[in-house]
Formats: C-alpha cells, structure tokens, sequence
C-alpha cells in the first residue's frame, strides 16, 4: 500500500505549510511591528496575525459544498496556489494593507489545507493505516513549525532581521506542493465514485492498493452513497456446507445462506441465529449489556467496542473468518466453469447479459447490472462482486498479491466483508417480488483456523473438529438498488449508475439521525478541544517559561529576549515529535478513543501543576524546572490524542454525500472557538491572572474526558461505509429508546 502512503504524505505537505505559517508570523510580527510603527496601535498587530484566522473561518463556510461539487484534488491546488501567491505579496509587501490582503489569502490555503487534507486522507487510506496516515497532518504540521522556527530564530540573530524575507520564504514550499497536487495526487476515488466515473475511481484505486484485483472496494464506494437506510444487526454461523450444528437456535436449512468458494467442493453456509444460542454468549449483546448498565453510555459507543473487542489479532489485512474466506467469493470471470460442480446453480431464463457498450470500462452502459450471472446461485444465496466498475464487475477473477497469496474481491479493510442476499418478499398485491440486501460481514472472535475454539463452551455439542465461526452483520437494501431493473435481469443485483441515482449534497440529509449524531460528536470534540488549552500554552510558552526562569539562563548565553523565545518555541516544537510518532504507531493499535482517554488525564495533571506553579512560592529553580516539564508533558500528550484525533474522527464518520459539509461545519466550529480562544486570553490573563487560565483549561479537559467515554466511539479500521452505517443502526437505537 505504498502508494496510499505517498499519496498521504504529499497531502500532508498543506499542513506542513500551516504550521510553518504560524510559526512565522509569531517571530517576524516583532519586527513587523518596528518598521511600521504599531507599538501604539494593537489593533493593526492583532489584525496581522488574526487575518490569517478570518480568511481560514470565510473559507471553510464554503469549502466543504465546493469540494462535494469541484472535487477534492482542485480544492488542494487552490489551496497550494494561494500559499505560494500570499508568500509572494508578503515578500514584496510595501505596506501594512498590502500585508493584511496578503495575510487574507494565506489564512484562504489555510482554512481549505486543514479542511480537506483529512478527508482526502480518510477517503484514499486503507482502514487498516488511515488513523496512521491521517496523523500525518499533525507531524508535518510540527515538523514546519520547528523548521520556521529554526530560520526565523537564525535570521533573528544578524543585526537587521527582514521580516519579509522570513514570510515570503514560504512561497518556496507552496511551489513544491502545487507540483505535487498536479502531477502526483489523484482524486479521492469516493469522490469519483460518487459523480458517477467509475473507470477512474477504478484506475485510482488500483494504483493506491497496488493490486489489481479491488472489486471488494469498489462495490463499497458505490454503496456508500446512500444516506441512512433501513439497517439491522444480525448474527450467522458460518461453516462447512455438508456440517450440522446442534442448536436449537441456530435456523434450520430453509433461512439458510449458501457461499460458493472458487475451489471444486469448496463451499460454505451462513445460518442465521435467531436466539440465544450457545453461540452467542461469546457474541456482542453481552458485552452491551454489561455496558449498558452504566446507564450513561451512548449505546453506539458499545455498538462499536463490540465489535473491537473480539477483533482477530492477526490477518487483518485478509479476511480471518477462515483459511479461504477471502477467496470463496472471487468465482467469475476466468473461474465461471467452477459451477459445474455445484449442483444448485442451474441455468435460467435471462441468463445472459447484454455486453457493455462493446466492453472494456465504459461507462455508457447506465443500466448494467452491478452482480454479474456468473457470480449467482439460488435465492437467498450470497452473491459476490467481481472487479472494480459497473461495466466490469462481471469480468473479474481471483487475484493474486505480489507474495504470491490469494486476495479475495470481497475484502473491505479491517476484516470486513461485502455481499449481497438475494430475497424475496410478499408485494401490497400479494405477489412475490425479487429483492436484494446488502451485507457486511465481520468475524466475531478468532481466526477459523483455531479449529473449534470458538465451540468449546459448555454444554455444546458441535463436533470438536468442525470449522465454523460467528459472524455479525449489517443487512440493508443497497444504496443503488434499482426494483424496476429486477424485472429486466431476474439475477444479480441491478443497480443503476451512480450518476443517476446518486444525488448531490443536500441540507436534507444532514437531519437524517445518524448524520445529526455524527454531527454532535464531530462539533463537540471539536469545541472541547479549542477550549482545552492549547493555544493559550502555545502562545504563552515563552512568557510562561521566561517568568520560569529559563530565559533568564538563555540571556546569560548572549541570545536577547526575543531570539530567547523564538529557540525554546523550537525546541518545545522538536520535542513534539516523537510524540506524534508514537501517536501514528497506535491509533491504528490502541484506537482513536482509547488515545484520547489515556491522554486527556495527563493534560489535567499538567495544567493543575502549572496553576499550583503559580500559586505556591518556591525555589526558582524548582519553579523553572515544573513549569518547564509541565509545558513539554502537556504539548507531548496533547499530540498523541486531543491534537489529531478530533480531526481524523471527523473525517470518517459522515457519510460521502455530505462529507463535505459536515466537515465544513465542524471546521467552521473549530476555527470560530480558535478565534474566541486567541482574543479571550489576553482579557483572561488580564481579569483573573494565568492561575485561573490554566485552571479553566484544566476543567475542559475534565469535561473532554467524560465526553469522550459517554459519546465518542472507536472508529479504529472500519471501512468509513461500515462506520456509517453503524451511526445510522446507533442513532436509531438511542431514539428507539427513548420512544420506549
């Protein structure tokens, strides 16, 4: 997957421009402000370094529509145009207006570089990298600001510092980025998916996988382009077709679901538990239940850790249901003659299918089925995709990775599985019609090739040599489903073209429940975090650790007061990141609630240390070295989890269609608390002294931390479709019981 990593880290360079940015405005605005005078006027200094704020908040109120409509990667080139233009103004800049207007369009690529970068990430990442991949913006950032720390604090020591050299170096960078975004980033595959060019979303794919084989995928991005359907949670044993299981709960022969494997013989059945079973004492209710009696938790953070909790340990880049569950759905294409062997499938009227604009990845043909024929059986059989678009799918076959191993179509990240149920149900006319429902798949428990572990619990009578597991299951309609084309083809799953059916953002879909409870978590982790105190220790760190004591060792070295600050925001920034690189390795381990809730209560200690710093009197050397530790814990932790985290959060639990507003508001949120933060310390500091800051940023981080364990689920390597899916199920949960 080398290339959904390089991909991310040309994304990340945006960020690496936003921390640069800041970091330099905070050194040239000294001398910014002796060339023109504003020791007198505050106003015009604090416009300097907030216009770059004001443009980020315009931007961001558009930029999540324009992005739905304009597409992901332009928005990224403007971004990367507009840092590269305001580098240029700033280094010309004959006068303090023209600064601000270039100020303006620096804080424009700002707003749509931290906006989109997170999205495009989410939307280009495997499950299983994406928290890794989608820190980056956060290691970039801190690696820019360390880096312009680094220059001003040089330029800082000659005897006339040019500040618009500090500034303008930036359009440097902004060069190399606006290459990158031309030349290098393909556009989001969800995106393309979702105006209907399946061909790219294709070729895109393949090349961000490296493999060629991504119909599992691509039938997920069609799929995620609806907005909250009727969405249920089942339980099926999966095992050998010719085994019996021995309990009463699991559903006779006539519920069950037939799975073909590519192999002669090879086959599998999906029964349904329709009780409490044996089985399903190790399944999720229990575990919900336990939890549930907390009384407080949101029910959808329990939906979620259930699924977690009993993740397989290992081959969570294949399927782990079983040795050969990634590979019994890939039957088509090149391996049709295997259902010679299958007594089951027989031919049909309608078998046959007309060819797709004369083949090859047209997209011409809107009305081609998604399933092709030669992947059907009977009903209320599962039946798998092929390959990668609309008009292709029917041509696929299993491939082979590069290690030589078999890659299964259905494979979606994260041990998830895609298929689909071919169903019947009785019409308002009494007649019988042709359905489909959509099933995603994941294993409950450990890999199948621990024979029978999963049945040795008391009183079971499996056989102990069987090789079946649990599975849980979302099954809905298909977002595409098309009633009127099933009367065309009687088999496979007609599903028109997305840019017939799929529609553009509307403010509509942003009501639907699991889109507002998304919404809740998204704007409240992001307020919580602007009030946890960041930029108030950010911006104060030179002065907290000057009347510490540490710039006064500094000025006995010959570096003057200001070079003095400018060197320890450097230093601070530098040891900031190996943080973040601890943070990359678990978010994808540990997970993205568990970060936050393992690092929260360290920012408290640290804060409540810096209050008590200020209050009680001590030796200035012990005072210097707490305040300084204290700082360095509070930025090293605030990295690992409440730094990156709310922005990863918020680019995967909003559905495609409205991705891009949803993201917009939550920005929106976060920018406009920026703002409130930056111009209420200086009041704050000014009413109630530091003492009391630091102790309100202290209670926030409290309130952050209940916040969290109350409502903020694990998202940590569920295809963004599967999260979805589960605030819908979640959403309708919450609501179902409160109607009760």
């Amino acid at each position: 997957m080398s290339g959904a990593v390089l991909v991310a880290v040309a994304a990340a360079i945006g960020n690496l421009l936003q921390g640069w940015d800041n970091a330099t405005i905070a050194g040239a605005v000294l001398y910014i402000k002796r060339e023109f005078s504003l020791e007198s006027e505050p106003t015009i200094e604090g416009l300097i370094v907030a216009m770059s704020l004001i443009g980020a908040t315009c931007i961001t109120t558009c930029s999540g529509g324009i992005s739905d409509w304009l597409g992901r990667r332009p928005m990224l080139i403007i971004s990367s145009v507009l840092y590269c233009v305001s580098g240029l103004v700033m280094l010309w800049s004959p006068n303090v207006y023209i600064l601000l207007l270039a100020r303006l369009l620096d804080g424009f690529g700002v707003g749509l570089a931290v906006t989109l970068v997170p999205v495009y990430i989410s939307e280009t990442a495997p499950p299983e990298i994406r928290g890794l991949l989608n820190t980056l913006p956060q290691f970039t950032g801190s690696i820019g600001m360390f880096f312009s720390y680094c220059m001003v604090f040089g330029m800082s020591l000659s005897e006339l510092p040019n500040w618009r050299l500090m500034l303008g170096v930036l359009s440097i960078p902004s060069l190399i980025y606006f290459i990158l975004t031309i030349f290098f980033l393909p556009e989001s595959p969800r995106w393309l998916v979702s105006k209907g060019r399946m061909s790219e979303a294709k070729k895109v794919l393949q090349r961000l996988r490296g493999r060629e084989d991504v119909a599992g995928e691509m039938a997920l991005l069609v799929e995620g382009l609806g907005v909250g359907g009727e969405t249920s949670i089942e339980e099926y044993i999966i095992g050998p077709a010719n085994e019996d299981i021995e309990d009463q709960d699991i559903s006779d022969d006539k519920d069950q679901i037939k799975l073909y494997g590519p192999e002669e013989g090879l086959s599998w059945v999906a029964r349904p538990v329709t009780g409490q079973s044996s089985l399903g004492i190790v399944s999720r209710h229990g575990s919900m239940a336990s939890q549930s009696a907390l009384g407080l938790v949101d029910p959808l953070v329990t939906l979620f850790g259930s699924v977690h909790e009993k993740v397989p340990e290992t081959g969570s880049m294949r399927s782990a249901l079983f040795p050969h569950f990634g590979s019994m759905f890939s039957v088509g294409g090149n391996q049709a003659r295997n259902e010679e062997w299958d007594d089951d499938i027989v031919p049909r009227e309608g078998e046959d299918y007309p060819s797709d604009g004369g083949g090859g990845d047209s997209d011409d043909n809107l009305h081609s089925p998604l399933i092709s024929r030669q992947t059907t059986s009977l009903d209320k059989d599962i039946v798998p995709t092929n390959h990668g678009s609309l008009t292709s799918l029917r041509h696929g076959s299993l491939m082979q990775s590069t290690t030589g191993e078999q890659v299964g179509s259905m494979g979606i990240g994260g041990g998830w599985q895609i298929a689909w149920q071919l169903s019947e149900k009785v019409g308002p006319d009494g007649k019988k019609e042709g359905g489909f429902k959509r099933i995603y798949l994941h294993q409950e428990g450990v890999p199948g090739s621990r024979r029978g572990s999963l049945v040795s619990l008391p009183g079971n009578e499996a056989p102990v040599d069987s090789e079946y597991v649990q599975a849980a299951a979302l099954v809905s309609e298909p977002a595409l489903y098309a009633s009127e084309l099933m009367k065309q083809h009687p088999v496979g799953p007609a599903m028109v073209h997305p840019a017939e059916t799929a529609k553009g953002p509307s403010w509509k879909d942003i009501f639907e429940p699991g889109v507002k409870h998304a919404l809740v978590v998204g704007i409240g982790i992001q307020i919580l975090q602007q009030f946890s105190g960041i930029n108030g220790v950010l911006y104060y760190t030179p002065q907290i650790l000057e009347q510490a004591g540490v710039g006064v060792l500094l000025s006995n070295l010959g570096i003057s007061s200001s070079s003095a600050s400018l060197l320890l925001s450097g230093i601070t920034t530098l040891l900031m990141l190996p943080s973040i690189a601890v943070a990359m390795r678990l978010m994808d381990i540990a997970g993205r609630r568990s970060l936050l809730l393992s690092t929260l209560p360290v920012l408290i200690i640290s804060l409540l240390v810096l209050v008590i710093g200020s209050v009680v009197k001590m030796g200035n050397v012990v005072h210097a070295a707490i305040s300084t530790v204290s700082v360095v814990l509070y930025f090293c932790f605030f990295v690992m989890g409440f730094g990156p985290i709310p922005n990863i959060l918020c680019a995967e639990i909003f559905p495609t269609r409205v991705r891009g507003l949803c993201i917009a508001m939550c920005a929106l949120t976060f920018w406009i608390c920026d703002i409130i933060v930056t111009y209420s310390l200086p009041v704050l500091l000014k009413s109630v002294g530091l003492a009391s800051v630091f102790g309100m940023y202290a209670v926030v981080c409290v309130i952050s931390w209940v916040f969290v364990f109350l409502k903020v689920p694990e998202t940590k390597g569920m295809p963004l479709e599967v999260i979805t899916e589960f605030f819908s199920v979640g959403a309708k949960q919450v609501a179902a019981a409160k109607n009760n």
